[in-house]
């Protein structure tokens, strides 16, 4: 199959992305949110016109919040991040962006998210934790489940052959997320980490649905066929299924991105880059992966 054929260009690929991903960690690293960071959020929606950016800083000026950033979403609403705050303060915080008017009159508020900074540590920690237990048990279950096909290739290298296609599928999503930190201010919540470990679970499923049909043929084929010839026929046979499943997951997650509330919006986005890199690294990195493995086994 020309995918087997194609597996240099496609690892060039892959491989540029993922330099290009890690290069933007290492130079300008994640915008953390508060979850991570500690601190306070509040969305308000304005009843009227929304004022402007500077207005809304002169009335918050000398009332000891320290610095504030804010972010306009869509047509009517502000997003306020700063320091921790108590309740006391909150109330205060909502009074000076209604300039002394009954805030109630003025706008509504739709969020208020309060995180200390020892919380907020403690959950990235457990987040880098969880993404790398995850990883481990998936190689574990990967090299038992397909013990029995291992004369062609060791089982335990199906279990690197998928990581390396969910390493790829984490890298990239958080090099675009670096640079949009960067260049959009875009923040990382624990949505983005959620979104991280769906993606690491569709795409482990999609790669053991290739796994699985090449451990099929290779029982019917293996000595008619090589196992390149085997690898691609599964490929072949199961591209359609990857395919129709990646599409109604976009169908689903594309509109939330367009429509949804900002609050979901860049776990959508998230979600819609892990899809594409997930079904690619599937189809042209798990499954070839393979081939090269076995192709340098058999020349030595």
């Amino acid at each position: 199959m020309n995918i087997i054929k194609l597996r240099k260009f496609s690892y060039i690929l892959s491989g540029t992305l993922v330099v290009l991903s890690i290069a933007a960690f290492i130079f300008w690293g994640f915008k953390w949110g508060i979850d991570f960071t500690g601190g306070s959020l509040v969305e308000v929606a304005f009843l009227g016109n929304r004022p402007e950016v500077a207005d809304l800083t002169a009335r918050l000026e000398g009332a000891n919040f320290g610095a504030v950033n804010m972010q306009p979403v869509g047509d009517k609403n502000m997003i306020f991040r700063l320091r921790d705050i108590t309740e006391e303060e909150h109330q205060t915080f909502l009074a000076k962006v209604a300039d002394g008017v009954d805030y109630s009159k003025v706008f509504v508020e739709t969020r208020f998210d309060s995180v200390g900074p020892v919380i907020g540590k403690e959950l990235k920690q457990r987040s880098v934790v969880a993404i790398i237990l995850v990883l481990v048990f998936i190689i574990l279950f990967i090299a038992f489940a397909f013990r029995q096909v291992s004369y062609m290739v060791s089982s335990w290298k199906y279990g690197v052959a998928a990581i390396i296609a969910l390493a790829h599928d984490i890298f990239i999503p958080s090099g675009v997320f670096a640079a949009l930190g960067h260049f959009k201010g875009v923040e990382v919540d624990v949505l983005f980490v959620t979104a991280l470990l769906t993606i690491l679970g569709f795409s482990v499923y999609d790669t053991i649905v290739v796994f699985d049909r090449i451990r099929e043929n290779l029982k019917k084929y293996s000595s008619r066929k090589s196992f390149e010839e085997v690898v691609g026929e599964s490929l072949a046979q199961i591209m359609g299924r990857s395919l129709a499943t990646s599409f109604a997951l976009l169908l689903v997650v594309v509109p939330l991105f367009l429509f949804g509330a900002a609050s979901i919006k860049y776990f959508s986005l998230v979600m819609i880059i892990g899809i594409i890199v997930g079904t690619y690294s599937s189809i042209f990195i798990a499954s070839p992966l393979l081939v090269t493995w076995q192709k340098y086994k058999a020349k030595k």
